[in-house]
């Protein structure tokens, strides 16, 4: 994501774009703009095309949702308390959790004096009132430089049960897998999400924000994980931004920051064996890192209405509609805030009135 943890601009990863076209030569063409392949989906069955079906994950989830990242740290974006988060998100993810010298471990610290003395009594109130509200408050887990390693069964489960802790000491709702460091393999990560499962219960809400490169096919370790706990999986927000070009499920290249380049790639997902409720459009919203991908409410617009209604699109146009699509993301709600909240007013409206 776009951040000093998150990336303000374009890292190495840009490089990336070369590396997914060659890796997604071959296993795109069943994507093939909407036509119902997608390869083998992994560990998790593919639903009928069409069905109709309620969202996945925690039911408390409304079925079109904006997500937005909270930052528990400066970078030059609005300092931010959880009160401050503005209605228009649905799902607030607090970023972020660390991990701790114990393989699998995470743990948070409210970062109180960088964010002007905000106290954790402070906090938790605040996190009480956005339930309230009718919204959830789930605590992310990784960060471009956070690493939590979960390769092994004893890893697995402290993974498990460092995040109900923090569920528990803090309220949080869930849990955001947004590692970018290669710090898992999908089998011990599955593992992990499904023992916090067992633990929180089905109000569980579980979110992902992977890289581009990671979502390109269904066999990468980030697909294979979201597949394998898509039956309580609430969404996938994927990085949309910091990847420059990439391959479209038609096996054409797309230029990041476009119409084309967020359906093409949401259509992986979505014929690679994901619910349409399951994945969502994560994008900047700082404006100035327009070279990262940040991309204009009106745009989000024409993509959501693209995926929905078959409307709006621009070169790529999906084979088949997904009315389920569950909404979008922004990094972050500081720098939306540093902008007078211009991009959740607009996009939240979208989202609200998906199909």
């Amino acid at each position: 994501m776009v951040s000093t943890r998150h990336r303000t601009h374009p890292r190495s990863r840009l490089a990336a774009g070369a590396v997914a076209v060659a890796l997604a030569v071959g296993v795109l063409g069943g994507c093939s703009g909407g036509d119902g392949g997608g390869g083998d989906p992994g560990p998790a069955t593919k639903a009928p095309a069409g069905a109709a079906r309620k969202p996945a994950g925690a039911p408390q989830v409304p079925a079109h949702a904006l997500t937005g990242y909270w930052q528990n740290f400066t970078n030059g974006a609005k300092v931010q308390k959880l009160a401050d988060v503005p209605a228009a998100y649905d799902i607030v993810a607090v970023s972020f959790a660390d991990a701790t010298d114990k393989p699998g471990e995470v743990d948070f610290k409210l970062a109180s004096k960088a964010l002007g003395g905000y106290t954790v009594e402070q906090f938790k109130a605040d996190l009480r009132a956005k339930h309230d509200a009718g919204k959830m408050v789930i605590v992310s887990v990784g960060g471009e430089h956070g690493k939590v390693e979960v390769k092994d069964a004893a890893s697995a489960e402290r993974f498990a049960a460092s995040v109900h802790r923090l569920m528990t000491v803090y309220g949080f709702d869930g849990v955001d897998i947004d590692t970018e460091n290669d710090g898992f393999r999908s089998e011990f990560m599955v593992r992990a999400l499904k023992s916090l499962r067992q633990k929180a219960g089905e109000r569980l809400v579980l979110t992902m924000a992977p890289q581009t490169v990671d979502m390109q096919k269904p066999t990468d370790e980030y697909f294979r994980t979201a597949l394998g706990v898509k039956d309580f999986l609430t969404v996938v927000n994927t990085q949309f931004y910091n990847s420059g070009s990439m391959l479209g499920c038609d096996g054409e290249s797309y230029r990041q920051g476009t119409v084309d380049f967020l359906t093409s790639l949401a259509c992986i997902q979505l014929e690679g064996g994901l619910d349409p409720s399951q994945v969502g459009l994560g994008l900047p919203t700082n404006k100035d890192s327009k070279d990262a991908g940040y991309v204009s409410p009106e745009l989000v617009d024409r993509a959501m209405n693209c995926l929905t209604l078959g409307t709006d699109c621009g070169k790529f146009k999906p084979k088949k509609k997904y009315p389920g699509l569950r909404g979008a993301m922004a990094w972050s709600t500081n720098w939306d805030a540093t902008y007078g909240n211009e991009w959740s007013t607009a996009v939240g409206a979208a989202v609200r009135k998906l199909p």
